[in-house]
């Protein structure tokens, strides 16, 4: 259970998640209307249609975050179990997802950060990593799986509790019950040209949205530092604003990391603190998404790494393990010699560009 301070619990209470939360029936009602040619039959509203569903399930990704950050709702068992249910839609157990999200907060671009492998493994090639970036992007809804449920089944598993461990199998039998269900009837009703023009081909394509946006915040950057290892997008434009809206602000990804007990809707003012009290300072922040994107593609082609992968001066292993988020990954968990070890990090466009 996360532990959230006073101030932080009633933040909590002011994200009026209700209206962010559109995209869920948003998102059902597109994928049978696009199964069943409801706006028509023709090529173009085909693909109109397959779209936007896909847009609704790449937001369903940042509600099963916030989900699993227990900063969607007050009450703990409305995060859990609308994060399960998100993530029996992903193919993902939501313990595997927070148990793996906790560590990727805690030991960020780090070896240890299992959200970020095979890029922050020092042990992978750059074959390998190429190879699996690229696998990764075209075909997340498979890779995403295999990535989180590493924690679970790697023998290295830092998983040690059983009651954790147990609630993972609960939640991996649910998944494959679920889908093996909706698999079956779709054969007993011969509808496979329904769900996969439907249903298949968006999730492909959320998988896609989902994979960019993680390389986008996360790919080439070196620091361990949460203001300085992710970049971060301030939406200035209108549908930009709007998108990081639907998707709970995670856009504005490197203050989430430094504080990530912090609701959503704050998430833009520390920014711009952080900013105003380091005037010289160089940010990877962003006003433009597509700058944001344009600044990480060099690294897709030629080294799709993190951390040390990328050219950390350290590797800043930390030598505690975590069962929780913690208020603030660089004093509670690095330390302060360990996180000031690696120098910042520089971006061309490392001012609110």
């Amino acid at each position: 259970m996360t532990a959230f301070t006073k101030t932080e619990l009633q933040a909590i209470e002011q994200t009026r998640p209700i209206p962010r939360l559109v995209t869920i029936p948003l998102g059902i009602g597109s994928l049978v209307c696009g199964g069943h040619d409801v706006f028509g039959a023709h090529p173009a509203c085909t693909l109109l249609v397959g779209l936007f569903t896909a847009c609704m399930m790449f937001c369903w990704t940042s509600t099963l975050h916030e989900a699993a950050h227990h900063t969607l709702f007050k009450r703990r068992w409305a995060n859990e179990w609308l994060g399960r249910w998100l993530g029996i839609m992903m193919f993902l157990p939501y313990t595997v997802y927070r148990e793996s999200h906790i560590r990727h907060h805690a030991y960020l671009n780090q070896p240890g950060d299992w959200e970020l492998w095979p890029y922050s493994d020092p042990t992978k090639s750059l074959r390998f990593r190429r190879t699996y970036a690229w696998f990764d992007l075209i075909c997340g809804i498979v890779s995403s799986p295999i990535i989180y449920g590493r924690i679970y089944f790697h023998a290295n598993s830092p998983i040690r509790q059983a009651s954790i461990r147990r609630t993972i199998r609960y939640e991996y039998v649910g998944v494959a019950v679920f889908w093996l269900l909706v698999l079956s009837l779709i054969g007993l009703t011969n509808s496979w040209q329904v769900h996969l023009k439907g249903t298949f081909w968006p999730m492909m394509v959320a998988g896609f949205l989902q994979t960019g946006r993680k390389f986008t915040e996360h790919l080439g950057m070196s620091s361990f530092d949460p203001l300085q290892g992710t970049r971060t997008v301030l939406p200035s434009h209108l549908l930009l604003r709007f998108s990081s809206f639907l998707n709970f602000d995670i856009f504005v990804h490197g203050p989430h990391h430094r504080h990530p007990r912090a609701a959503h809707h704050t998430l833009q003012t520390r920014m711009g603190d952080y900013v105003c009290a380091n005037p010289t300072g160089s940010f990877p922040v962003y006003r433009n998404y597509s700058r944001a994107v344009w600044d990480m593609l060099p690294h897709l082609f030629r080294n799709p790494a993190c951390g040390i992968n990328a050219g950390a001066a350290t590797t800043a292993v930390s030598h505690i393990d975590v069962e929780d988020f913690v208020g603030d990954v660089v004093t509670e968990v690095l330390g302060s010699s360990s996180a000031d070890s690696t120098p910042p990090q520089q971006v061309s466009s490392g001012t609110l560009d």
